[in-house]
């Protein structure tokens, strides 16, 4: 008995030692970067693991043989890998995790865990996770590593890198491909949705992913937008590893910014995951009178209950307090005759403001294949005004003749609210049919906008008369009205006195000033009259891939109604309808090149607000547009590095310009037709580990070709658009040491160009081209970052765009920002 217990040891001991290989290894991406919640098993064997979040794993306990290891993950293609394992022996492996797009979330759930200039995959293009050199339609983007290199806070700054996008003016208000889109029109997306912004204001950028552009009308997928392109502002998303970062900013203008930036999970099995972005700014600008404060706050969580199942709650929350930049003034024609400090402004001006984003999404993987989106934006937005600016004129004098050095002033007081609401919902579905792979969506978009009863607005204008009250100056009866002494270069004379004192581009009068002294008139217009638009639209889309050539085939048919006399007892539906093709094709001509074309129709009604004005000259009818577009995508660098061409043609009907009558500022008139041609190129990317690059030109010719049948629209013909340069571009490099004793330490140089552009409400007044410098110098000890900012080195006086020369629109002097960041 003793023997065989004793035999009976020795083999159990003998086998745990026979039984002491194992197989250990690391899991990375692409970019190299260390790929977590992989699930890991060894075929036949029913062991399994999951990678951890440097990427690692091990079995253990195993016998010699031959092991197959098979990996999978949301987002990733199927690894799988032959292991021989002799007895007692230690295999270490290492696995890359091939992103596919088939597999990929069909919406932002989870955050980017990658940190270059470049990104690969878009949604906005197409609803799918597409490469975006697959799509054929061509899109910029902006990554948050650029903007944080370049020491961006504000949108303006962020689009100065993308191709034939320019600032009409330095609101939240742009040109793409020489068509104004700004963030009162309803046409921005946001994480894909419809969404507006109070236009007064750019959008910070601190709590965002990236920035996207497509370029053309997007309408098949999202309905009205516009022909030039439409932006799509993606939020920062959770992380399941954790993450934290702390910025501060100082430098030029008395600026003062605090960032921070929070992500990880909230439990042990990582199917909670949260992100908070959270950002204090205090600065007042190189304007005189301005100042401008903002709390941001915007959490993000995400519930992975299943590993098909994902929910995300994203909140945007904005409160800004500042005063409204009307813009600079000169005097006559001479652009240099007053500072490009010069504002209009009373001391007790101001522009509060609040705005809110609220997102819930849902998406579901029925199968590998399958899977439903859901998701829900409300925006809000309210304003509480008051400020001082131009009448849009100078003031006069007896003859009614402009006195150069004066510019007339009106006074508004308006307090304001919009609501939108966008509800959208779509299937993805992939299948094969023989050598065909097809990519489905089907969906539904409900959206809603509204500005609700409760909005007014109170404003001061005109001249005094003897009898009371204010009116437009009429130099046929200057014996109705009040006059004063104005005395000007030593010289004295007898003007009509204004309601509100006019500015005075010489003594720069930005005082206090005794609102009770003014004579008010109620004004109902755009920003206050009750308004209701809802739009149904239904879209079926087909992209097939046939060996090299994808083909997407897309319509939309959309229901646009909007509620003439809102809130009134005389409302009634005004209803609209619009079918909205979009073919497109790309062809792979090696594992560099792809070449595409697209064609696509776009549509926007105008605004309801605008059609009920009277003093607008309505109704007028929808705009319509269609593109044309070719262009070739490439990477390079073993696709480190992209460049993309793109050749257009973009042709709109219907658009609405105004119409440049004296004494009728709200006036109207519908153009014929315009068209914009033109190239655009862009490159982006890191052509070294430490080495990155963004370079972008556009050459854009964007004209009205038909003005009606009015001799006074004729002048319009063969002009460039207005804040449209024929050409632009930018370029910024940025270049990492890696070398012993200066390792960390980084350097960057860039700039940006923009040729001569015309001004919206003057045919004759132009703005000129300007060249901007800007550098930045880096060191990375550890966990902190010191950063320096050297904007517009050459300290170039321009102008980033304007109406006239009574509101332009001057761009910064020379400035630095400096910043020092902690991640832990």
């Amino acid at each position: 008995m003793r023997i065989f217990f004793t035999f009976l040891l020795s083999s159990l001991v003998f086998s745990a030692f026979a039984q002491t290989a194992e197989i250990k290894g690391k899991i990375t991406s692409q970019n190299n970067q260390p790929v977590e919640l992989i699930n890991l098993i060894l075929k036949e064997t029913g062991k399994g693991t999951v990678t951890s979040e440097t990427g690692e794993f091990v079995f253990t306990g195993l016998e010699a043989g031959s092991y197959q290891i098979i990996g999978t993950g949301i987002g990733f293609k199927r690894i799988e890998k032959q292991v021989l394992l002799a007895e007692g022996q230690i295999v270490t492996v290492e696995l890359e995790a091939v992103e596919d797009a088939r597999l990929l979330q069909t919406v932002d759930v989870i955050g980017n865990l990658e940190s270059n200039y470049k990104t690969d995959l878009s949604f906005i293009g197409s609803k799918t996770a597409t490469p975006i050199r697959e799509v054929p339609q061509a899109i910029s983007y902006i990554t948050k590593e650029v903007m944080h290199d370049q020491g961006t806070f504000l949108m303006g700054d962020a689009v100065k890198n993308m191709s034939g996008v320019n600032q009409f003016t330095f609101y939240d208000d742009l040109t793409i491909r020489g068509f104004r889109m700004n963030g009162g029109s309803t046409t921005q997306l946001f994480n894909g949705l419809r969404t507006f912004s109070g236009f007064w204001k750019q959008p910070p950028v601190n709590y965002l992913e990236r920035v996207e552009v497509v370029k053309g009308a997007a309408s098949a997928l999202y309905g009205n937008t516009s022909p030039g392109g439409t932006i799509n502002r993606v939020t920062k998303k959770p992380l399941m590893t954790p993450r934290k970062s702390l910025s501060f900013t100082t430098g030029s203008f008395n600026t003062l910014r605090a960032l921070a930036d929070f992500t990880g999970p909230m439990n042990e099995n990582k199917t909670l995951l949260y992100r908070l972005n959270v950002g204090y700014v205090n600065a007042q600008g190189f304007r005189n009178m301005q100042f401008d404060k903002n709390i941001i706050i915007a959490p993000s969580v995400s519930f992975l209950p299943t590993q098909k199942t994902r929910i995300n709650f994203d909140l945007v929350y904005n409160n800004s307090k500042s005063r409204l930049d009307r813009g600079q003034s000169v005097a006559g024609n001479d652009l240099y005759s007053s500072s490009i400090k010069t504002s209009l402004n009373a001391v007790n001006d101001y522009l509060n403001e609040e705005t809110y984003l609220i997102t819930t999404s849902l998406n579901h993987q029925f199968t590998q294949n399958t899977s439903l989106n859901v998701a829900y934006l409300r925006t809000g937005y309210n304003e509480d005004l008051l400020e001082h600016r131009s009448s849009n004129v100078n003031g006069v004098d007896s003859t009614g003749a402009a006195v150069p050095n004066l510019v007339g002033r009106q006074v508004f007081i308006r307090k304001t609210k919009s609501f939108m609401d966008n509800v959208t919902m779509f299937v993805n579905h992939n299948f094969n049919t023989g050598k065909a792979e097809h990519k489905l969506v089907a969906g539904y978009d409900y959206i809603q906008s509204y500005t609700p009863k409760g909005s007014g607005q109170q404003t001061a204008n005109g001249y005094l008369l003897k009898a009371g009250g204010a009116a437009n100056y009429n130099k046929d009866t200057p014996e109705k009205y009040v006059f004063y002494n104005y005395t000007a270069n030593g010289i004295t004379r007898s003007i009509p006195k204004p309601n509100i004192t006019h500015y005075d581009l010489t003594l720069q009068n930005n005082q206090m000033e005794d609102l009770s002294k003014y004579t008010y008139n109620l004004v109902t217009n755009a920003a206050t009259t009750p308004v209701f638009y809802q739009l149904h639209g239904l879209y079926l889309q087909e992209q097939v891939k046939i060996n090299r050539l994808q083909i997407l085939l897309g319509l939309r048919y959309d229901t646009y109604i909007d509620k003439k006399g809102y809130t009134t007892n005389n409302e009634e539906n005004v209803t609209q309808h619009a079918l909205l093709p979009r073919i497109g094709a790309v062809y792979t001509v090696n594992k560099n090149i792809n070449i595409y074309g697209t064609y696509t129709k776009g549509y926007n009604p105008q605004d309801a607000a605008i059609q009920v004005n009277p003093l607008a000259g309505g109704p007028f009818d929808p705009v319509r547009s269609s593109l044309i577009e070719g262009g070739v995508k490439s990477e390079w660098f073993d696709g480190r590095v992209t460049a993309n061409l793109s050749v257009y043609n973009i042709t709109q009907t219907n658009t609405l310009y105004n119409a440049n009558v004296d004494g009728r500022p709200d006036l109207l008139q519908q153009i014929g037709e315009e068209q914009a041609k033109g190239v655009e190129f862009d490159v982006t990317g890191n052509i070294l580990p430490n080495w990155n690059l963004i370079v972008a030109y556009s050459y854009n010719d964007a004209k009205v070709t038909d003005a009606g049948t009015k001799a006074i629209d004729q002048v319009l013909v063969n002009m460039q658009k207005p804040n449209a340069p024929r050409n632009q571009g930018s370029i910024w490099t940025k270049y990492t040491f890696t070398n012993r004793g200066i390792n960390g330490l980084g350097l960057a140089i860039g700039g940006n160009f923009v040729t001569e552009r015309n001004l919206s409400l003057s045919n004759t007044q132009t703005l000129p081209g300007y060249v901007v410098l800007n550098g930045g110098i880096y060191y990375k000890i550890e966990k902190f970052q010191f950063q320096v900012n050297l904007n517009n080195l050459a300290n170039k006086t321009y102008w980033v765009g304007g109406y006239d020369y009574l509101r332009l629109f001057p761009g910064a002097p020379r400035n630095f920002m400096a910043t020092v960041s902690y991640t832990f």
